[in-house]
């Protein structure tokens, strides 16, 4: 997993909670924590990290992902406006995650290994994604989704009928978008 991903997760975390409490998670997954943004890590650095966060915070690791991606999103748009800055809503930006996000991704750090999504778009603001990838971190672009939509002006309800943590070969995330004032 490319270091990025490690990057935003120390940001969120350290916004929320302080930078003591990222190294002490650190310390209870049994990491050191020198992540850069263009090294390739250990998936199971993340699930370590995952757990530990889990049990200092009293939190499910699973929700802790979700928030986490949610959280970074606002810090990939600034670092990133070239991707964020053509849309004027969620769907429309969701829908270049395979054709021009992940790609330029790909060019940015080399070897990045991303997900795939599939797209069935019911109108402007109802799309179901399918996500596939090995790594099996649907909440993490279920978070990246709800970010989104924050960014855009939106809320997002998403409900998976599918899953690759319960077994399924694709997960299936309904997402309908509205207005945030609505």
């Amino acid at each position: 997993m490319k270091g990025i991903i490690f990057n935003l997760a120390e940001e969120v975390v350290s916004r929320g909670y302080g930078d003591d409490v990222w190294d002490q998670i650190l310390d209870g997954a049994g990491l050191t924590g020198s992540y850069t943004s263009l090294g390739s890590y250990p998936d199971d650095d993340l699930f370590a990290i995952l757990a530990a966060a889990g049990e200092l915070l009293g939190a499910d690791p699973q929700t802790l992902l979700r928030q986490v991606a949610e959280g970074a999103l606002p810090l990939l748009a600034q670092r990133y406006p070239q991707f964020f800055d053509p849309h004027e809503d969620t769907c429309s930006f969701v829908l270049t995650l395979n054709d021009i996000i992940h790609p330029e991704v790909r060019k940015l750090y080399p070897g990045a290994q991303v997900p795939t999504f599939s797209y069935d778009v019911h109108s402007r603001n109802s799309v179901t994604m399918g996500y596939t990838s090995e790594r099996r971190l649907c909440l993490l672009a279920e978070g990246f989704v709800t970010g989104a939509a924050r960014h855009y002006g939106q809320r997002v309800t998403v409900q998976q009928s599918s899953c690759m943590l319960r077994g399924d070969d694709t997960c299936l995330l309904h997402c309908e978008f509205t207005d945030a004032a609505a």
